[in-house]
C-alpha cells in the first residue's frame, strides 16, 4: 500500500473516530491496512498518544455553525484557555487571572462562551459568573459569589481603574473557594498586567481564513458554483467583519440569484468607497471604533442631499426600554424594498443560529439637507409600496 494513501486514510479515521474508542479503532485499521508491524511498539505508543488528544471535526465550518465544541480558526486559543482553567492551583492561595486580548468584534466573547460550554469546564467549576466591567466593584455584592470553585468572567470596554481592580480581586479571593479562576476580556494590551498568566491574544482572521469561512457559511460550492466567485469578491469587500459575514451569508444561503448578488456587490463597493472618501477608513475599521458608518448606498432612492448613518450592531437586550422607533430588517435594507422616514430608526441586523441565539440591532439616522444646507431629521411619510 502506498504510504500517501495510508496517511490519508489514517487522517480520516482520526477526524471521524469517537474519543472513547479511537485508540482501539485506529489500531485495528492500521493492521487491516497491513502497515509494517516491525515497529509495532512505536505504533501502539502513537495510537495511545492520539487517543488522548481532543477530537476535532473534519468540517470546521459546520462545527462553527451547529456545534459548541469548535470555533473556526480558534482551536489553539480555545485549548490554551481550557488548559489554564483546568490547571491545578497547587498550594497557591491567590486566584489565577487570564487576560483575553483582542480588538473589537474579533470573537472574544464567542470564544469564551464556547469554552464555558465545554463539558470539562462545567464539571470542574461549580458556578460560572459573568460580570460587566462597567459595573463598579461596589455594585457587585458578596451575594453574587459563593464559597465554591467559581469561574468569573469580566469584560472591560475601556481602561481598568486600579482601585476598582484591587477591590474586585480582594472580593473574589475572599468569597470564592480555592481553584477559582478569573478571565478578563479586554481590548487594551497594557491591561495584561493584571493577569497572573500569559495573555491569550485574538487577532482578526487572515484574508484567506475569512474568505474560506465566508464561502462555507454562504453557499454550497458544489450545488452553486457560480456563486463562489461572487462570494469571493464579497469576502474581499467586507474587509474581515465577522458579524457582516454572518449577516450576508445568511441571506446568500436563501437567495442564489447571481445577478441580484452582483448588484449587492457593487453597492458594497460604492459604500466602501464613500466611507473612504468621507472618513478615510474602511467601514469595518469605523465600526471597530464604535462610530457611524455611511450606509446611504443601501437605502431607497433618496435625493442627493440625503444621508443614512448607521451605528455598529449591538446585542439586543430585554432590559433596555423600547422607545418604539421604526424598525426594518437587514434583508429589507439590502433589497432596498422599503423607504426610510427621516429621523431615527432601528435595523434588525442578524440573529445567531447557535446558542444563545443572540440578536443584533443597529441604530440608524436618516439626515436630510434642505436647500439652505441645514440638516433636518423631520419625519417623512413612509412609503407603502
Amino acid at each position: 500500500m502506498a504510504a500517501g494513501f495510508a496517511l490519508n486514510h489514517f487522517q480520516l479515521i482520526i477526524y471521524k473516530g469517537g474519543c472513547s474508542e479511537m485508540g482501539s479503532k485506529l489500531f485495528r485499521e492500521l493492521h487491516k491496512k497491513h502497515i509494517n508491524t516491525s515497529d509495532g511498539g512505536r505504533v501502539k505508543e502513537f495510537v495511545v498518544f492520539l487517543a488522548r488528544c481532543e477530537c476535532m471535526c473534519c468540517r470546521l465550518y459546520d462545527a462553527y455553525l451547529y456545534t459548541d465544541n469548535c470555533v473556526f480558526a480558534r482551536h489553539v486559543e480555545k485549548q490554551e484557555i481550557i488548559n489554564f482553567l483546568l490547571q491545578n492551583p497547587g498550594n497557591q492561595g491567590a486566584r489565577l487571572v487570564l487576560p483575553i486580548i483582542g480588538d473589537c468584534r474579533v470573537g472574544k466573547k464567542s470564544l469564551i462562551s464556547h469554552v464555558c460550554n465545554d463539558e470539562r469546564i462545567r464539571s470542574y467549576f461549580s458556578s460560572i459568573l459573568y460580570i460587566n466591567g462597567d459595573s463598579s466593584c461596589g455594585s457587585i455584592t458578596h451575594a453574587k459569589f459563593k464559597m465554591e470553585r467559581t469561574l468569573i468572567v469580566r469584560e472591560y470596554f475601556t481602561d481598568i481603574d486600579e482601585n476598582d481592580w484591587v477591590n474586585f480581586y480582594s472580593t473574589v479571593s475572599q468569597m470564592t473557594a480555592g481553584g477559582s479562576k478569573v478571565v478578563i476580556i479586554i481590548r487594551i494590551e497594557n491591561l495584561a498586567r493584571f493577569g497572573t498568566a500569559k495573555a491569550v491574544h485574538l487577532n482578526s482572521l487572515s484574508q484567506e481564513e475569512y474568505s474560506y469561512l465566508f464561502k462555507m457559511l454562504a453557499t454550497d460550492q458544489k450545488d452553486h458554483p457560480k456563486m463562489v466567485s461572487v462570494a469571493n469578491d464579497l469576502a474581499v469587500v467586507l474587509g474581515g467583519s465577522l458579524i457582516t459575514a454572518n449577516m450576508i451569508s445568511d441571506m446568500l444561503r436563501r437567495n442564489h440569484n447571481v445577478h441580484f448578488w452582483l448588484r449587492i456587490l457593487r453597492r458594497f463597493e460604492r459604500m466602501v468607497k464613500n466611507n473612504f472618501l468621507k472618513y478615510g477608513e474602511h467601514p469595518k475599521d469605523i465600526i471597530e471604533k464604535e462610530q457611524l458608518v455611511d450606509s446611504t448606498e443601501f437605502m431607497t432612492s433618496y435625493p442627493t442631499h440625503a444621508c443614512i448613518l448607521v451605528m455598529p450592531p449591538r446585542v439586543e437586550r430585554d432590559d433596555i426600554p423600547n422607545y418604539k422607533k421604526p424598525s426594518i430588517s437587514f434583508k429589507e435594507v439590502i433589497a432596498r424594498s422599503v423607504a426610510i422616514s427621516g429621523g431615527d430608526f432601528e435595523i434588525a441586523t442578524w440573529e445567531s443560529r447557535i446558542p444563545p441565539y443572540t440578536k443584533y440591532v443597529s441604530s440608524a439616522t436618516a439626515l436630510f439637507h434642505d436647500k439652505n444646507g441645514s440638516t433636518t431629521t423631520t419625519r417623512k411619510r413612509r412609503s407603502t409600496s
